[in-house]
């Protein structure tokens, strides 16, 4: 495949748990352009490449040659010129990811130089609470939108609501934790929904995001009653999570946002 299409290079890959990587990317000969916290960009391989051993194996395509390409989500912060990352998980059905999880750092990748997406903090208002609920790798804009736009130690509250099914599928964790140590005004709160399958007893929160939001978790952890006046709702991850969230937060009084109609529920569905 030319190097002018696969023109960047994956410089590391992290294995967060089985089929859950955090890979980096850097741009081979240019540089990366400006993009905002929260919007996603192309990544692709061709149909030549190799997939991961244990990817399920899929029918002969039509044009081995041509470009696979899917969007996903960055993690990286925006001021970070030097790499971008992305939270990825395996598909062991899927045409791209059984591929990208093949690659090992120097292998070549196609990596867009366009992003888009509207599933950014422009439209909350400085002095809106930030509540980001995500699934699996539904963190990953959040991730972005920490590492680029969190204040530390202000009056505005950033809450990340994580959910996985076990403990090991929470990635970046460490990193959350480290920030909640240090910003006074940012919690992060982890839940598992198969704490039986732990290895060791799970302390944490238990169920999914959504029966959690109906048991006032967000007031219960940091004080904090969600209105629509003083919070912003950021969705992203699993479409079933997303639509019940939406419409408990409709009966509540909050409105999803729109360019037509601006709101204070943002989502981002992945699949």
């Amino acid at each position: 495949m030319n190097d002018l299409i696969q023109n960047a290079i994956v410089s590391q890959k992290i294995e967060v748990a089985p089929g859950l990587i955090i890979l980096r990317i850097v741009p081979d000969g240019w540089d990366l352009p400006d993009y905002k916290s929260g919007q996603f960009t192309v990544l692709g391989l061709p149909g030549t490449a190799k997939r991961h051993p244990f990817s399920d194996q899929e029918p002969e395509l039509a044009d081995p040659n041509k470009l696979i390409r899917r969007a996903y989500s960055v993690s990286s912060a925006s001021i970070n010129k030097e790499y971008i990352e992305f939270y990825i998980t395996m598909v062991r059905s899927g045409a791209l990811t059984p591929r990208i999880f093949a690659l090992s750092p120097g292998d070549r990748i196609f990596l867009s130089k366009k992003y888009s997406g509207v599933f950014t903090l422009e439209m909350t208002g400085a002095d809106s609470n930030l509540i980001l609920l995500g699934t699996g790798t539904g963190l990953a804009p959040y991730m972005s939108m920490l590492r680029n736009d969190l204040p530390c130690n202000t009056k505005r509250k950033y809450i990340v609501v994580h959910g996985a099914r076990h403990s090991w599928d929470l990635g970046y964790r460490s990193e959350l934790i480290t920030i909640s140590n240090v910003c006074r005004n940012f919690t992060y709160i982890p839940a598992i929904t198969r704490p039986d399958e732990e290895h060791t007893p799970w302390r944490g929160e238990s169920g999914y995001i959504q029966s959690l939001w109906d048991q006032d978790l967000i007031q219960a952890k940091t004080g904090l009653v969600p209105t629509p006046e003083n919070s912003h709702i950021f969705l992203c991850g699993n479409p079933s999570m997303i639509d019940t969230m939406v419409s408990t937060l409709e009966s509540q009084g909050f409105n999803e946002h729109s360019k037509k109609s601006p709101g204070n529920i943002h989502l981002e569905r992945y699949w």
